[in-house]
């Protein structure tokens, strides 16, 4: 397994670097005869700031990012994960076919992650489904899902046209929502 980290010297001569939870080193991992890459986040340190609370859990714990292509855009600050995407952080583990990684113009942290194509978040029982997931960084942090987003934990689903969590307020709000409860 040969590592790489993955740089632009031609445009900017110093190594790119992508920093999730407030410190990321991007790396990618190449395995003969497979086409995988993989960002592995590094924890934050004591001073700094925590992000990323969609994947909670020890900060001590990196977060790492495997999909069959990586795509960097130094000038439009963005990384692009494509092919089989599958972040895991700790318990939670999420899936999608493309994952697009906007950060900000220092590089230092995340303000918003796009993913597409049959998105599932998994944690412990929790499971959350939809065609499109949004994270949102900053003071108003949140994730949206929308296409046909499904909640389920155990028996019990919830369903509607767009569910918005607040991760700040650890508050759900889910728009024509049909919720199918059952007791345990």
């Amino acid at each position: 397994m040969v590592n790489h980290t993955v740089a632009n010297k031609a445009e900017t001569g110093v190594k790119m670097k992508i920093f999730i939870s407030a410190a990321i080193l991007l790396v990618v991992t190449a395995l003969p005869g497979l086409s995988t890459t993989a960002l592995y986040a590094q924890p934050p340190s004591d001073n700094e700031s925590t992000s990323m609370k969609l994947f909670k859990g020890d900060k001590n714990v990196p977060l790492i990012i495997t999909s069959n292509q990586l795509s960097t855009d130094n000038k439009n600050k963005t990384a692009t994960f494509t092919g089989s995407v599958k972040a895991v952080k700790g318990e939670t583990t999420f899936y999608a076919d493309k994952m697009v990684v906007y950060y900000t113009d220092d590089q230092s942290k995340i303000k918003q992650i796009d993913a597409t194509g049959n998105t599932k978040l998994i944690r412990g029982e929790k499971i959350v489904t939809a065609a499109k997931t949004v994270y949102f960084a900053g003071a108003d942090e949140h994730v949206v899902f929308t296409g046909n987003p499904v909640a389920t934990e155990g028996k019990n689903t919830i369903t509607g046209t767009k569910m918005t969590y607040y991760m700040s307020d650890d508050r759900s709000v889910v728009e024509n929502s049909r919720a199918h409860l059952e007791d345990k």
